[in-house]
């Protein structure tokens, strides 16, 4: 068996969910496909993803993790009993808290 999960939600799965929902949600995952893997509004589309999919609940031994990354963010966004318009305020509150974190790390090292 090849494994197909990494230990949390990788970009490189981010195709997978293009045409999953309504136009808002489509230009969400066009406008975060065409960044950089380290730029502010990917990472906080990935952590929208790790929480959204339960990333941390996943055993790589499990069923769900046998699925891959990309399937069983498809079931996540699928199953999601959200509007488009919930997903995306947890975007912007994922992008609110990646921005408010490298915001503070870099008040660190700036004192340091």
């Amino acid at each position: 068996m090849t494994l197909r999960s990494e230990i949390l939600f990788p970009s490189k799965a981010i195709p997978a969910l293009a045409n999953l929902r309504g136009p808002e949600w489509q230009r969400l995952v066009a406008h975060v496909m065409s960044l950089p893997d380290m730029d502010e509004d990917k990472v906080a589309f990935c952590l929208m993803m790790v929480r959204l999919s339960e990333c941390m609940k996943c055993d790589l031994g499990s069923y769900k993790a046998s699925l891959g990354c990309a399937s069983c963010a498809r079931r996540a966004v699928n199953s999601a009993k959200l509007t488009d318009a919930a997903l995306l305020k947890r975007y912007e509150r994922a992008r609110a808290e990646v921005h408010e974190y490298l915001r503070k790390r870099e008040g660190k090292q700036e004192a340091a």
